[in-house]
């Protein structure tokens, strides 16, 4: 029986887009679906108010790679959105990444001499030598005093455990300037897409048929027996039916709102760094793309643990998933007719330029 599509794409998130993207432009037919009902995956952006909502949180494009640079501008025109995330730690304010604005908000340094000196007091007399978890990691590069207001009760929230059961590798280093810089990414190129990140998603999709509203799992004889080949973008696990188990996932909930005034906290992310309250950080979106709307519109975060039905978000890098995980990559390996990509598909924490990397990558690897 001759197949009607080249390619099924399962997932229109950027890895899906891009992949789809590249198939049509060489000529192949390909078909993308989506079980939710609308395309673009976690980047969606929702309009409100006139303000572009990162719908599943903030999203700020990054990359040093001028090749990915330049591929996504052929889609939006990017804004120069700078990210410099502020923390608040009961009421006080810190800049995010640590630098000599939070320094000298810490303990009045002004050079960084100054600064230097007092983090290796601070570490001197803790004699951690090899750290047991990720408490000790912090300690060890940042000292007592950042680690306690700007580290521990907002990673204890994000992970749903305390820091002390944490594995120290989670924390490998921590950026510390001794420049007064808030900007949190050290990449050459930065910003926003004007008019939300839709546009490029859109721009990928443009020649490609789309099926929103529509699961591959539950229909999957069907779908297989349509296209030559499948690219799935969902949980690894699920394709394979948790034949070997669950991959663990933390998840994220959010509660977004109109808010009846101009500007409600003056920059777009600040992040809550004690224990209480429960979420990690409000984003005001109209920030990214310097909105002058009447009203704003907020999104605070509170994680979850990824119990049933809940978004996975984060993976949980620990020995159990990652043996689960070895088990189900031999299985993809020895595949002829899937390519498996994205976060969700290779159980991995992806930026959005390393996403679009991998999917340029394996595209143009199939196709040539």
């Amino acid at each position: 029986m001759t197949k009607k599509y080249d390619y099924l794409v399962v997932g229109s998130g950027l890895f899906g887009a891009v992949f789809a993207h590249e198939a049509t432009k060489a000529g192949k037919k390909c078909l993308v679906i989506d079980k939710r009902d609308h395309a673009g995956g976690n980047v969606f952006c929702k309009e409100m108010e006139g303000i572009n909502v990162h719908w599943y949180g903030a999203h700020i494009f990054h990359t040093n790679d001028k090749h990915i640079w330049d591929y996504v501008n052929q889609f939006a025109e990017f804004n120069r959105y700078t990210n410099s995330p502020v923390a608040n730690y009961k009421g006080e304010l810190y800049n995010l990444p640590f630098n000599m604005n939070t320094f000298y908000r810490l303990w009045g340094t002004k050079t960084p001499e100054e600064a230097k000196k007092k983090i290796e007091e601070q570490i001197k007399g803790l004699n951690i030598t090899e750290p047991k978890n990720l408490e000790e990691q912090a300690l060890k590069l940042v000292g007592p005093d950042i680690y306690e207001k700007l580290i521990k009760h907002y990673t204890e929230k994000q992970w749903g455990r305390k820091a002390t059961e944490l594995p120290a590798f989670i924390i490998k280093r921590l950026p510390v300037r001794f420049t007064y810089d808030n900007n949190y990414f050290n990449d050459k190129y930065q910003g926003i897409p004007v008019g939300g990140y839709n546009k490029i998603v859109e721009g990928l999709l443009k020649d490609v048929e789309v099926q929103l509203n529509t699961d591959f799992i539950s229909r999957r004889e069907e779908f297989e027996s349509i296209a030559v080949k499948i690219v799935f973008t969902g949980k690894i696990d699920e394709y394979y039916g948790f034949r070997f188990g669950e991959l663990e996932y933390r998840s994220l909930r959010f509660e977004t709102e109109i808010v009846d005034t101009e500007n409600y906290q003056g920059n777009a992310v600040v992040n809550y760094t004690d224990s209480e309250p429960a979420y990690t950080r409000i984003i005001e979106h109209k920030h990214f793309e310097f909105g002058t709307q009447p009203k704003t519109v907020i999104t605070k975060e509170y994680p979850l643990t990824g119990e049933k039905g809940a978004e996975p978000y984060y993976p949980v890098n620990n020995d159990n998933n990652g043996a689960i995980l070895k088990k189900y990559q031999d299985l993809a390996s020895a595949e002829k007719k899937v390519i498996f990509g994205g976060r969700l598909a290779e159980y991995r924490y992806y930026d959005m330029h390393q996403v679009i990397g991998s999917a340029l990558v394996k595209a143009k690897r199939e196709l040539s």
